[in-house]
């Protein structure tokens, strides 16, 4: 089963702390939706007839977008490729994007999940986020959004300077109050060239206190846990029967291809992404050529990106489905880890304990195969 991911690559304005592709002009979004339209046609041989199970729009900002808009991306997904009937289609939204009028045209696209990028509930920290927003929009979006939907995330993000653990824990209890199935919380990360990189750097913000993430992390998991939520990727949690069937495809090794630039693709043997600047792309898709860089993965490579993924999962890393060469030295290098009760072992997978979550990243890399 395949997934389709459709990078909308505009904002109303730049998060300080986001290092993903996108453009706060909207002058040429007509013309990049239709250079969309014609990538997915140029690509429609490619999944040879393979049933795709889920459908993600992602940015950028995808609530900026018309019903139109979206309606015609999802005909053209239709038209050209196989979609199962009970498939997840999942829109990422602003809350100051989110009103009835357009809840009501998402429900009518086919829309049937909704992701909210809250980021935190008080002002102070969205104001600092840089976030189009306010708490009170936040709120109000939460609750309309659950008169449209039954299938809603919220994303959260812990470990700023000035979020307390009092305040972070007010953010969970809102979240959990809400009675919201999903939840993606993230550590903040300051990117390199981002604009929080260069306020941090020309001491104009205070830096991230990795022992205070670490910290939050770990009450994270423990106010979920016992409201619950399955903790099911190291950054995501459900209630049952809501885990995210489109990200868990990534987790899980499966094929997804990724339309609109910069988006990215994998099949199990290759990755390819779209050149990441809109005019460009625009101007290739129109001539017929699809702008993109490819690699192929080695075998080494391919086993290594399966150490990385699996151990982010409840799931853990399946020693049996790697060689018998490969599953040795997985036990002999795990060994360290699970005495230091950063990993254990249950019914042949190699999975992280709490405490080893905290350094998922710094694991997986001491497991990989020699390249």
């Amino acid at each position: 089963m395949a997934g389709i991911y459709i990078h909308i690559p505009f904002c109303r304005q730049a998060c300080h702390y986001c290092n993903f592709h996108f453009s706060t002009s909207l002058r040429y979004k007509n013309e990049l939706v239709a250079a969309l339209l014609k990538e997915i046609e140029l690509q429609q041989e490619y999944l040879n007839g393979e049933v795709v199970e889920t459908i993600y729009f992602g940015g950028g900002t995808p609530s900026l977008c018309s019903k139109d808009e979206i309606g015609s991306i999802l005909r053209k997904i239709h038209s050209s490729f196989t979609v199962s009937a009970g498939a997840e289609i999942t829109l990422e939204a602003n809350p100051d994007d989110i009103t009835r009028g357009k809840l009501n045209d998402w429900n009518e696209t086919g829309v049937n999940r909704l992701s909210i990028g809250i980021q935190s509930f008080f002002d102070e920290d969205l104001q600092w986020m840089n976030r189009a927003h306010n708490s009170q929009q936040a709120m109000d979006s939460v609750q309309l959004a659950k008169d449209h939907f039954d299938n809603i995330t919220i994303d959260l993000i812990y470990g700023t300077p000035a979020l307390t653990n009092e305040k972070w824990k007010q953010n969970i209890r809102k979240a959990i109050a809400f009675n919201i199935p999903h939840l993606s919380c993230y550590s903040l990360t300051v990117e390199p060239k981002t604009p929080l990189d260069k306020l941090i750097r020309q001491h104009k913000s205070e830096d991230i206190n990795p022992d205070k993430q670490s910290e939050q992390f770990m009450l994270l998991m423990q106010w979920l846990g016992d409201a619950g939520y399955e903790h099911y990727e190291i950054s995501n949690f459900a209630k049952p029967g809501f885990r995210s069937r489109h990200n868990s495809s990534y987790w899980q090794g499966k094929r997804y291809f990724g339309f609109g630039p910069s988006a990215h693709s994998f099949d199990g043997n290759a990755r390819w992404w779209n050149i990441a600047n809109n005019n460009s792309y625009i101007v290739s898709i129109t001539e017929g050529i699809i702008p993109f860089e490819k690699e192929e993965l080695t075998t080494t490579q391919k086993l290594n990106e399966y150490i990385m993924i699996s151990l982010r999962t409840a799931e853990g890393l399946n020693l049996s489905k790697v060689d018998k060469v490969a599953r040795l030295e997985l036990q002999a290098a795990s060994k360290k880890y699970i005495e230091n009760g950063l990993m254990k072992i249950e019914d042949d997978f190699l999975k992280l304990t709490d405490e080893g979550k905290l350094l998922a990243d710094g694991i997986a890399a001491g497991l990989f195969a020699n390249q």
